[in-house]
Parts: structure tokens; sequence; C-alpha cells
């Protein structure tokens, strides 16, 4: 992807004599592509946030010069940065090829993954725990890539029964397995904080596809395995 006259193009470009060259329609021409401009529309990104976070500050009754609060929206915004970077993930370069041929066709549970989300409707977190299976047709993928695969989607705004289906749908599409599962447990800050303001209730998600859907006897051994508890000390 380069940048022309300050518009973002689809062109082909080439390395010659350290320069760089752009091919189109009429030949290869020198160009000096806008190498900051990713750099500058993300500080153009984050002054937007800094300016919201002060407008908030100042309409909740806060005085935004005071010497705690001077930094806060460079805070925030540096926050949010890491919060939704899920947004910036690209999931083919994440697996980045740890797809194994293996022969092996029985459940695989990777579980207990904690996750860290945000409500979409009022922007506070949720957080929890995640349980993904799968039973591989003719491949298996590395073992890091399936919590990093619930950290891309986590990194986001969200809602939990997305959430469980966008991790569902992902590894059914990189694997083409027999079967996938997915459960998640999570608690909101959002009715703990405020609204109904229960501390304690945990809301339960599941997606279930191929095998874990058709077959009750597959779904209810993974279900066995949630149940389990780690008593291995490693």
């Amino acid at each position: 992807m380069s940048y022309l006259n300050g518009t973002k193009q689809e062109v082909k470009t080439a390395s010659l004599n350290g320069k760089n060259w752009v091919l189109n329609e009429q030949g290869m021409q020198l160009v000096e592509e806008d190498r900051d401009y990713e750099a500058n529309a993300r500080e153009s990104e984050k002054k937007n946030i800094e300016d919201a976070v002060r407008s908030i500050l100042s309409n909740v009754g806060e005085d935004i010069e005071r010497e705690g609060l001077q930094r806060t929206p460079h805070r925030v915004a540096k926050m949010y940065d890491e919060l939704l970077a899920g947004y910036e993930v690209d999931p083919v370069k994440l697996v980045n090829g740890a797809l194994f041929d293996v022969d092996y066709d029985e459940m695989i549970v990777v579980k207990d993954i904690e996750y860290f989300s945000m409500c979409e409707h009022h922007m506070l977190p949720f957080y929890g725990r995640t349980h993904v299976a799968y039973i591989p047709s003719e491949k298996i993928i590395g073992l890091s890539k399936i919590p990093r695969i619930v950290e891309m989607f986590a990194r986001r705004l969200q809602v939990q029964e997305r959430l469980t289906r966008q991790i569902a749908d992902l590894v059914e599409e990189i694997l083409e397995p027999l079967g996938v599962a997915v459960v998640i447990e999570g608690a909101h800050m959002c009715s703990m904080m405020r609204g109904v303001k229960k501390e304690h209730p945990r809301m339960v998600t599941s997606a279930m596809l191929g095998s874990f859907k058709e077959n009750a006897m597959t779904r209810n051994e993974f279900m066995q395995h949630l149940r389990q508890t780690n008593n291995s000390p490693f």
C-alpha cells in the first residue's frame, strides 16, 4: 500500500538503486512514499481521544489543570491503545504458519485462558476465563496460538456472546477440524459497579460447532474436562 499525492492507493512498488519506484500505467515512476503517514494518523487519533477525555473531565466538574489530572488524557489515550489493540491484529500473521500435520484425532482442550475485554455498551471491563476445544481432522495448531486468538478478539469493544462465537469461528476456519467448542465465563463490571450492582453473578456463554454440536457424548466429554480440578503441581 502506497500513498501518492496524499491519497491511499493500491500500487505495485519496487526498490532499485536504493530508491523506491511505483509501477503504474505510465511505467515506472520515482516516488517519495509518505512513510510517516500511519504514524501521523495514529498521533491524530490519540490527540482526538485526549481532547475527548478533557471534555469529559471538564463536564463532570473536574479541574483539568490540577496536578493529578494534567496527564490523565494522555494516559487514557495510551491505555485505549493497549486495551483495544485487537483491532490491529492480523489473524494470518498471528497464526504465522503454526499448523502441523499430526496423526491425532482425539479432543484437544485448552482451558482456563484468562481474558480481559471491554463491554461495548458502557465501555467498562468484563473479564474471566475461556475454554477452547477442538477435534483435529488433519492439522493441529501451536499451543500458544489459542490464547493469542482469545486475546485478539478480547482486546476490542465486545459483548461476551459475540466474543465466544468469533473465537469458535476463527478456530474452525483455520483448522477445518471435526468440531470446535468454546465456553466463556465472565464477570461484568457494568452490572457490578452500576445498574443492578450485584457482585457475584457470572455469565456463561458457549459455541458448539461440528461434532460438539451434533454429538452429545463429545459435548459431555468436553464439559467433564471443564469440571475437573487441576491438582497437578506443574
